[in-house]
C-alpha cells in the first residue's frame, strides 16, 4: 500500500533531538560519508540501531547502497542467515535498498544519503533525494514488461511504505520497512 504517512502507523515518530547514542564501530568508509548510533528504546527491548550513507555525488550507488546495507545487517545479526526465511528476509532488505536508490538514480537527479534503522521487530530503509516526484507502483502492473516494477516490488515485500517530504526544501525521503525475521 502506498502512502504518505512519515512513519507507519503505531510509530510515535522520531527520537527526540539528542538521542541519536553512542557511535557503533565498523561502518564503511568507502568514499562516502558513513556513521552509525544506536538510539536508545523503551521497555528492555534491543535499541534501535541507526546507519548513515551518505550517497550525493557518488558514483555506483546501488551497489555501494547494497554492499553497506549488507554490513549492516551483518552487525545486526541478520546475516549470516541461520535459516532460509532469515536469508530470505535479508535478500528481500537488500532488493528494497536496490530499488529504491536504483528509482532515486532513474526519476530524482540521484540520491543523496540511504538511512537503515533497525529494532527487534521492524527494518526502516530511507532514500533521501532531490527529485519533486512522486512515487508510485505502475499501475497497471505489466508482469511481462521490462521495467516498472521498482516500487511494485517494495509495495509487495514491505510492511508499509510512504514518501516524507520537509516544507519549503527540495527534495523528499521515500521510507519502506519490513518485518524482522523470526
Amino acid at each position: 500500500m502506498s502512502t504518505t504517512r512519515p512513519y507507519s502507523p503505531g510509530d510515535r515518530g522520531p527520537e527526540p533531538s539528542g538521542a541519536s547514542g553512542a557511535s557503533e564501530g565498523g561502518a564503511p568508509e568507502t568514499g562516502a560519508s558513513a556513521g552509525a548510533a544506536a538510539v536508545p528504546s523503551e521497555g528492555g527491548r534491543r535499541p534501535r540501531q541507526e546507519r548513515r550513507l551518505r550517497l550525493d555525488g557518488e558514483s555506483g550507488v546501488v551497489p555501494l547502497a547494497r554492499d553497506f546495507t549488507r554490513q549492516a545487517l551483518y552487525a545486526w545479526g541478520w546475516l549470516p542467515a541461520a535459516s532460509a526465511d532469515q536469508r530470505a528476509a535479508a535478500e528481500d532488505v537488500l532488493l528494497v535498498v536496490s530499488e529504491l536508490v536504483t528509482n532515486a538514480c532513474l526519476h530524482a537527479e540521484g540520491p543523496e544519503e540511504l538511512v537503515l534503522a533497525c529494532d527487534n521487530k521492524v527494518i526502516r530503509i530511507e532514500v533521501t533525494d532531490r527529485g519533486t516526484g512522486q512515487p508510485a507502483p505502475r499501475t497497471p502492473h505489466r508482469a511481462g514488461r521490462p521495467g516498472g516494477h521498482g516500487m511494485f516490488i517494495v509495495q509487495r515485500l514491505c510492511l508499509d511504505w510512504g514518501v516524507v517530504r520537509t516544507p519549503g526544501a527540495s527534495g523528499k525521503t521515500v521510507w519502506a520497512e519490513l518485518g524482522a525475521p523470526a
